[in-house]
């Protein structure tokens, strides 16, 4: 109970605490828009890496020699709040995640993630969601990259291996950007909070980036299916994962 009440307090300490700088990041944009979401994106990681720490985890970081230069789709299994934690920390250069647009109720959270290219995506509104991805295929043409979680939601399984299934319309920021997707395999996030909430306990994480492709250069078949082609490649690196514990 103590490293949560840890990691709750510096939370709500730094979101209220910063209000200050929300307005010199607003200020900021209004002048030098990509200064400002550099600048943000340093405040949140080295916040984000802050809780890693009070929370216990050891997080290990595979594969980041793979990612190619330039603005990519990110696409990951999704098992606990931490792995946002994990992947804000371990990704090169502005990235955005796509994110509920429930969590656009929170004023100063929601303004941060604004700051570091976050997207609202709205899953009751069929023409909502369709901006939304319009607006992350706008960002990656800027040279932001986006990481989305296709399952839909936090995974609640208990075998890693054991993933929803991933939303086909999901990869469209990458078909229609023509950026590279990257495959990213998640364990020992869940560990952390979900499996014994209230407590936050102590958790090995590893956070590993596979082989980029272009959508455009699968065989037709693969395609027409990209989502669950990429979930079988997410499956077969945390296979690789668990066999090594």
């Amino acid at each position: 109970m103590i490293r949560f009440l840890l990691v709750a307090v510096m939370l709500l300490g730094f979101l209220v605490s910063s209000v200050p700088l929300l307005y010199c990041e607003r200020w900021i944009g209004r002048r030098e828009p990509v200064r400002q979401q550099e600048h943000s994106l340093k405040v949140v990681q080295a916040m984000f890496r802050m809780l890693l720490r009070l929370a216990g985890v050891q997080l290990t970081v595979k594969g980041r020699e793979k990612l190619p230069e330039g603005a990519v789709l990110y696409v990951g299994n999704h098992r606990s709040y931490f792995d946002i934690l994990a992947g804000y920390t371990s990704v090169p250069g502005l990235t955005g995640f796509v994110a509920k647009k429930e969590m656009e109720r929170y004023p100063f959270l929601a303004e941060w993630m604004r700051n570091v290219n976050c997207l609202f995506l709205d899953r009751q509104d069929i023409k909502a969601g369709l901006k939304t991805i319009l607006e992350g295929i706008e960002k990656v043409k800027s040279g932001v990259s986006i990481w989305i979680f296709p399952e839909g939601t936090r995974n609640e399984a208990e075998d890693v291996l054991d993933l929803l299934p991933f939303k086909e319309g999901s990869l469209k920021i990458a078909e229609k950007s023509g950026c590279p997707v990257v495959p990213v395999a998640v364990s020992g996030t869940a560990e952390i909070f979900e499996k014994h909430i209230p407590f936050i306990r102590p958790s090995k994480v590893t956070l590993e980036f596979g082989e980029p492709f272009y959508i455009k250069e699968l065989p037709l078949e693969q395609k027409k299916r990209v989502g669950a082609y990429t979930r079988d490649i997410i499956i077969k690196m945390l296979e690789k994962e668990k066999q090594g514990e």
